[in-house]
């Protein structure tokens, strides 16, 4: 009765043993050369020891699965970054391309209301590289609308005004002295930084446009506008 239990016992430990080598060669297409290696030392092994010893290989060989399959995506990953950087790469060309061509979507309104629209474009070190050594001044576009009037404000840089288009008065009011000029298409006027400056749209139809070049003076290619009374 005893002996008959010890075959029944072994014959389970072989019907386990043998399952899980099918099951594990299964799931690694029969093993690869260092698991078959594994799998002939658990067969070295007295019976009753190779279940275990089959069941460490699988094991073994899911962590190798496991940290190939790391390796993998970190090595997608690095594709990835690769790729990002050559795309930035390819964008900063394109800009050096063409780095003095600017349009009306390379400016960004800052102020906006009834009597008109003030916009700036971003500072030059951001469009190009090329354009690092005027990264001190600045340009914005000021637009008055027909026949209106803009509130007397000053920045913290100096600045150059060009009168692309239109016509009317402007007023600046430096270490308390007053000056004021009919300004029309064509003029040029200065701006000290500090100086307050305010002007008025004379023309009943058309925009005053002025184009205006500042020089910034506390941070480089930074301004700010200040708006206040007169």
């Amino acid at each position: 009765m005893v002996s008959a239990r010890i075959v029944l016992l072994l014959a389970t430990l072989l019907c386990a043993a043998a399952a899980v080598a099918s099951s594990w060669e299964d799931d690694n297409h029969h093993g690869g050369h260092k698991s078959g290696r594994c799998v002939r030392r658990c067969e070295d092994r007295p019976r009753h020891q190779r279940p275990r010893c089959l069941e460490q290989c699988r094991e073994e060989e899911r962590e190798k699965r496991q940290e190939r399959s790391r390796h993998e995506a970190d090595d997608r990953s690095g594709e990835g970054s690769s790729e990002d950087e050559r795309e930035k790469e390819e964008e900063e060309k394109q800009k050096d391309r063409r780095p003095y061509v600017f349009d009306r979507h390379s400016f960004r309104r800052v102020v906006r209301s009834e009597q008109g629209s003030l916009r700036v474009l971003r500072p030059f070190d951001e469009v190009s590289r090329l354009l690092r050594g005027i990264r001190d001044y600045r340009v914005a576009v000021l637009e008055a609308n027909p026949r209106s009037f803009v509130v007397p404000s000053h920045t913290d840089a100096h600045c150059i005004c060009y009168v692309a288009e239109g016509e009317g008065v402007v007023t600046t009011i430096e270490n308390g002295e007053r000056r004021s000029y009919t300004i029309k298409q064509g003029h040029v006027f200065v701006a000290p930084a500090g100086a307050i400056t305010y002007l008025a749209n004379t023309d009943g139809r058309k925009k005053l446009v002025i184009a205006k070049i500042l020089h910034t003076i506390s941070v480089p290619g930074e301004f700010q506008f200040f708006f206040g009374p007169g």
